[in-house]
């Protein structure tokens, strides 16, 4: 297997890396305390990955099993126990855990048993923010009829399916 084909054709490199501190604020807060860090997004990696930080505040939440046709999932729990469903089962994780879930691979993720932390990984690097931003709106109280929310389920590539 080979590298890819280059990305970057200057001669030298320059100066172009960021950096986010651990103490930084959230980008999102639901209403239930759970908060979104956006530590890497489609539009600052060229759409190459999205990157982020989400905390579970304690309260049982997460999406059922769902699908996505255009993106891959990887999930690498940092602390707490995350339930992740494999298509099969509900598997609980652990820090240290990782779990890759390639385009069309039924999957979810909720906790169960507190408060949680993980990373969640999507490439290539789609608008996922748009979307979180949506569910926290939705979660505070905004409301959708069932077409607007079929339409933003469908525009952020979730399909849903019985687990």
């Amino acid at each position: 297997m080979s590298y890819p084909p280059p990305i970057y054709d200057r001669a030298t490199g320059e100066v172009s890396a960021w950096l986010l501190a651990a103490d930084s604020p959230p980008d999102v807060v639901y209403p239930n305390g759970n908060r979104v860090r956006y530590l890497a997004t489609g539009e600052s990696t060229g759409r190459t990955y999205g990157l982020y930080h989400w905390d579970f505040a304690g309260p049982r939440s997460g999406p059922d099993a769902h699908f996505h046709k255009t993106l891959t999932e990887s999930f690498y729990v940092l602390g707490g126990e995350v339930s992740i469903y494999d298509g099969k089962r509900w598997n609980t994780t652990r820090p240290g855990d990782f779990v890759h879930v390639p385009a069309g691979g039924l999957h979810g993720f909720r906790n169960e048993a507190g408060a949680a932390s993980m990373l969640l990984h999507f490439a290539p690097g789609a608008p996922r923010e748009a979307y979180f931003e949506g569910l926290a709106r939705a979660a505070a109280g905004e409301t959708m009829t069932d077409a607007e929310r079929d339409e933003f389920m469908r525009h952020h590539d979730n399909h849903w399916v019985e687990d």
